[in-house]
Order: C-alpha cells, then sequence, then structure tokens
C-alpha cells in the first residue's frame, strides 16, 4: 500500500518523458514545466548519472549519460542508436536542409518539407541504383528511419506517400554539429570538382 504522505514530484511527468525521448517546445505542457523546473531537474537525473541538455533558443531537451570513470557500472537509462553509413549521410542531408532554412528569410520557425521534395534533395547525393524504383525505396526506406529515430515529424498524412509533410526536428543540430556539417560541404564541393574535372 502507498504511503498517503508520499509526495510525487512536480516535475515526475517530464521526467518520464525525457527518459523516454526529446522534449520539445511545441509540447507546451511539458516544455513550460521543463523551463520551470530545470534546476531541480538538473540535480535528480544527475543522481541517475544522466545530464540534461537544454537549447532554449532552438527548443528542444534531451538526456545523456554523464561522464563516468567506472562505465561498466553505468546503468542505461538511455536507448544507444548506431546508424548505417546511409542513414548518417541522410541526417546531415537533413541538417544541411535545417542550415539553408535557418539563414533564409525565415517566415515561420519550423522546416517542414513534403517527402518528394526530401528524396528530391538526397537524390543528388546518393549513387542511384541501376533500378530507378529499387532507388527511390531505398530512400523511403532511409526516411523512415530518420522518423523512427525522432529526427522527422509527420505533421500531414496522405493517400499519396510523396505528399507526406514532415517537420525536420531541430534535435537533428545535436546529432549533427556545426563541425561535421562543415566537413560533409567541403567533401561534397571535392566530390562536385571532381565530377566536373572527369566529366
Amino acid at each position: 500500500m502507498a504511503n498517503p504522505s508520499t509526495k510525487i514530484l512536480p516535475y515526475t511527468s517530464v521526467l518520464i518523458k525525457l527518459l523516454k525521448g526529446p522534449v520539445e517546445y511545441l509540447e507546451k505542457t511539458n516544455w513550460e514545466k521543463l523551463l520551470q523546473y530545470k534546476g531541480e531537474l538538473t540535480a535528480f537525473v544527475q543522481q541517475l548519472g544522466l545530464s540534461l541538455v537544454l537549447d532554449e533558443e532552438d527548443g528542444y531537451a534531451y538526456l545523456v549519460h554523464a561522464a563516468s570513470e567506472d562505465e561498466e557500472s553505468e546503468v542505461s537509462w538511455i536507448n544507444r542508436r548506431a546508424f548505417t553509413y546511409d542513414e548518417s549521410v541522410l541526417l546531415v542531408l537533413l541538417r544541411d536542409m535545417l542550415a539553408e532554412f535557418e539563414v533564409g528569410e525565415v517566415v515561420t520557425r519550423e522546416l517542414i518539407r513534403k517527402r518528394r521534395e526530401i528524396k528530391e534533395y538526397a537524390a543528388l547525393f546518393f549513387k542511384e541504383n541501376p533500378s530507378r524504383v529499387k532507388f527511390l525505396k531505398d530512400l523511403d526506406r532511409l526516411i523512415d528511419r530518420a522518423e523512427e529515430n525522432g529526427f522527422l515529424a509527420m505533421v500531414e498524412n496522405s493517400d499519396f506517400p510523396d505528399e507526406q509533410k514532415f517537420r525536420i526536428r531541430k534535435i537533428i543540430k545535436a546529432k549533427v554539429d556545426a563541425e561535421v556539417l562543415e566537413q560533409f560541404t567541403q567533401q561534397l564541393a571535392k566530390h562536385a570538382t571532381e565530377r566536373i574535372q572527369h566529366g
């Protein structure tokens, strides 16, 4: 039987959400509670061997494992995901789309693109399979994986899959930082130059 004097922490609902994945400013109630109790949350998760990463400007927060000298004894609260090479390339491309959007004339805070637009952009950087149908299916699979991994959020479904609309979540900036993006851009420029020279 529960002890009636046991108090539930006021930020419990946010903590549970953070343990499952990132929290964004679009989740108004959770976001406001997170900002209100960020000090208490930070102190509490440290006891679990975690650190709270909070980006108020871009509007997202997530938990990471705190550095530990005794890695083997560390309890794993957060799923660590391994990405294939192609998944990583798509993440960098999505991050690049977001960077271009943010330096442009931004009217809205969120970048929304149709599945077709993401595929058209990605197709420029992936080696096309001799079978066009298989190539497009592979791109669809990569987009689906990016959604499963929390970097894309579907905002509008459609009977025509290519017309589905996705929001590129700003949490992707935490995975692909400016340095990685710069290195990738340099590689792309080099690759494009080589293609022109040998074209």
